[in-house]
């Protein structure tokens, strides 16, 4: 079975630690603070593998993590930036993380997409020395790389796409033109997933999908409805596969404006598609209908359409023909570059992540949210005096004091910031 869709757990790695370390060597007094930076952590990057068909491994495998930064050592040692963790995906995947409001589409190969950042190292007590803090006894945390499920959707690649109600006869289509095999029978819904195959022609190459029966109600979600439209997508041209003797006993017009119907309310600009309409099982009628057929749908349909085609898989009746006019009717586009896949809704703002708010609950507690502050109160250990002492001097320099202060806050009262309560006493001396 086409396996199309899967949700997977990624999260990159965290960053190393920022290490606290003086030199420390015979003959070499007042050494001085040393300590190395810790690594970024590992990304996790999506790359599309042409060797790849479906999404079947994610179902053996949904979680995958990358690993984290090195911690940095004494001697100005920095920790190792961990590799990146390469996850392979078919060409036509589509990956959408909702919680960040983000997407890629992954179509070339080689094309990759970073879903999952890694998180920066914390600085080693070596960066903070300044004229007048000589031996810094601090060092930073690394941050946890970003985590989250991202949903992964597989849309065929295919030039062409065979479209029309179940048992219209697409299928056999297929087989006759290329060396596909999709499962046939005569009732409807024997096609369950989408079949790929390969028309060639004049040194040419096509690929044309048959895509599953659609029923009215399929742009609502109606039986798997936007499972099989979602294939629709990708293609150039679609061949719209009408029987001219439904064994239903239904009418062929009807049969037409239903599928019309469905793919127009589906949107995406499937109904601005080039269509080619394909009448199917000619050899169920004389040729007489058939020809009468042809010519009312051409009349019919005027420019809205290329062409008009009598087929039969049974006796291979415009099966030529047909393979003919989706060749000529596609143009030749030349494949673009493996590039860096670009989400279509930036995940991260210049300078959205700058701003916090300030709230004093009923508790007489102050809590401050905001990413910034929180990140600064995640790189350091509050029982530190001097981590304490230098978170102060970061919250002032941001303006978190002065909006503390502005909200009734005095020296000494207890302040939260990402879940953590400590007293903040911004007018005690820096201890370094």
């Amino acid at each position: 079975m086409l396996t199309d869709r899967a949700r997977i757990w990624v999260q990159a790695g965290g960053g190393g630690d920022g290490v606290v370390s003086f030199r420390r060597e015979a003959h070499v007094p007042r050494g001085g603070p040393d300590g190395g930076d810790g690594g970024r952590g590992g990304d996790v990057v999506l790359v599309v593998d042409e060797s790849l068909r479906d999404l079947q491994p994610f179902r053996r495998r949904s979680h995958f993590k990358a690993r984290r930064g090195g911690h940095g050592e004494g001697g100005n040692r920095h920790g190792a930036t961990a590799a990146d963790l390469e996850v392979k995906v078919p060409p036509g995947t589509t990956v959408v993380d909702a919680e960040r409001e983000a997407r890629w589409d992954l179509t070339q190969p080689g094309e990759r997409a970073v879903v999952a950042r890694g998180g920066s190292g914390g600085r080693g007590n070596k960066r903070f020395t300044t004229a007048t803090r000589q031996a810094p006894r601090l060092a930073e945390r690394g941050l946890p790389g970003d985590e989250g499920w991202i949903e992964l959707r597989l849309r065929l690649l295919a030039d062409a796409g065979l479209i029309g109600l179940p048992n219209a006869g697409k299928s056999s289509l297929l087989a006759t033109m290329s060396a596909a095999r999709p499962k046939v029978a005569d009732y409807p819904f024997t096609t369950l997933e989408p079949v790929l195959g390969t028309v060639e022609l004049d040194e040419r190459q096509v690929v044309v999908a048959d895509i599953p029966g659609l029923i009215e109600g399929a742009s609502g979600g109606a039986g798997l409805g936007h499972e099989f439209l979602a294939h629709v997508e990708r293609t150039r041209l679609l061949v719209h596969v009408l029987d001219l003797a439904p064994l239903d006993g239904s009418q062929p017009s009807a049969n037409f404006e239903t599928i019309e119907a469905e793919i127009a309310q589906y949107g995406a600009g499937l109904e601005r598609l080039p269509r080619i309409v394909a009448l199917s099982k000619a050899d169920l009628v004389t040729p007489e209908v058939a020809a009468r057929a042809r010519d009312e749908w051409r009349e019919r349909l005027g420019e809205d359409v290329l062409e008009v085609l009598v087929t039969s898989s049974a006796t291979g009746q415009g099966v030529d023909e047909l393979k003919g006019a989706i060749v000529q009717h596609l143009p030749l586009d030349a494949p673009a570059p493996p590039r860096e896949a670009l989400a279509e809704h930036r995940v991260y703002r210049p300078g959205a992540d700058e701003g916090f708010s300030v709230e004093r609950g009923g508790d007489g507690v102050f809590r401050v949210s905001g990413p910034r502050v929180e990140r600064l109160l995640a790189r350091h250990d509050i029982d530190n005096d001097e981590a304490l002492s230098y978170i102060e001097e970061r919250l002032r320099s941001i303006g978190v004091i002065r909006a503390l202060e502005a909200a009734g806050f005095e020296p000494g009262d207890d302040v939260e910031i990402a879940g953590t309560i400590f007293e903040l006493d911004p007018g005690a001396p820096f201890r370094g």
